[in-house]
């Protein structure tokens, strides 16, 4: 059986200064995800920025655009990423800040290497990947999005307000976790569309011709991303009270932003990156906050 609450040393100035640099990689990276762990109550809010903190530093690696930086010399920084990572799992240390972070907030609450590795594997695969058939990108989201989800959601059940069945909540909750990860990513593939294709030469949807990229094409994605935030906002009244408010707010603002994509015809997808607004996004933090005293 997983353990949720896990060992810890006493908390160290280098703990603190890790954790600040975790958040601020989260701040620059991501205003929508920034805006909702807000959210969240401690020691959540900042367990899951160190989470999302290692994410980004992953992501940075396999995905600037810099063409000095050749695929050999990314595989060697995501190898000694993964590796420095499972060392601090083991130890509790590591001599990179974000690294630190995630492994004190891993140890915390369980997160254990059968979802740390598809993480890496996931990222590797952007290496090299350029064209997805549908069991490739299956294989591709749940590593890269869905188990980032199961990261959070232990750190939302190792928190005070959790209830005791830890692991059966776990159980229960998994599936919603991995469709809003899910759904995320989906969402960023849409949006990235022109990027992906045409500076990163990636195609992640599955027979899409992106030349030929039309309102068909955006209506049958969406279709499947639609699914997946249905089966997240299932589990959404479940989660723990410290956490609920801040997924719920995310969950609105990704169905917002999936709803500006099927309103906003083929072309403009194709050649610009359509977001959601920030009065929007404070207004849907806003609502989440207001159900969650109703």
């Amino acid at each position: 059986m997983t353990l949720f609450v896990g060992r810890g040393a006493p908390r160290s100035l280098y703990d603190s200064v890790s954790e600040a640099s975790s958040a601020v990689v989260i701040r620059e990276y991501s205003s929508s995800f920034g805006l909702a762990s807000r959210l969240l109550a401690e020691p959540v809010r900042t367990q899951v920025r160190n989470i999302y903190a290692l994410v980004r530093v992953a992501d940075e690696i396999v995905d600037n655009p810099d063409p000095a930086l050749d695929r050999s010399a990314r595989a060697t920084m995501l190898d000694w990423l993964e590796g420095d990572v499972a060392h601090a799992l083991r130890t509790g240390y590591s001599g990179n800040l974000v690294v630190h972070a995630f492994a004190r907030t891993a140890i915390a609450v369980g997160i254990e290497t059968d979802i740390v590795t598809p993480f890496f594997d996931s990222m590797r695969t952007d290496l090299d990947t350029r064209t997805h058939t549908q069991e490739s990108l299956d294989r591709y989201v749940y590593g890269s999005a869905e188990v980032v989800g199961l990261m959070c959601l232990r750190a939302f059940l190792a928190a005070p307000d959790a209830g005791p069945d830890r692991q059966g909540q776990y159980e229960r909750l998994t599936p919603g976790a991995r469709s809003l990860g899910a759904a995320f990513q989906k969402l960023n593939f849409l949006r990235d569309l022109s990027d992906d294709h045409d500076l990163l030469r990636r195609d992640y949807f599955p027979g899409l011709t992106v030349e030929a990229f039309c309102d068909a094409d955006r209506d049958r994605i969406l279709d499947d991303i639609d699914a997946d935030l249905r089966a997240a906002a299932a589990v959404v009244p479940d989660l723990p009270p410290s956490s609920r408010r801040a997924v719920r707010a995310a969950h609105a603002t990704f169905a917002e932003l999936a709803s500006r994509l099927r309103a906003a015809p083929a072309s403009e997808i194709r050649r610009t990156r359509v977001r959601v607004p920030a009065p929007v996004k404070l207004r849907l933090a806003a609502s989440a906050l207001r159900e969650a005293r109703s």
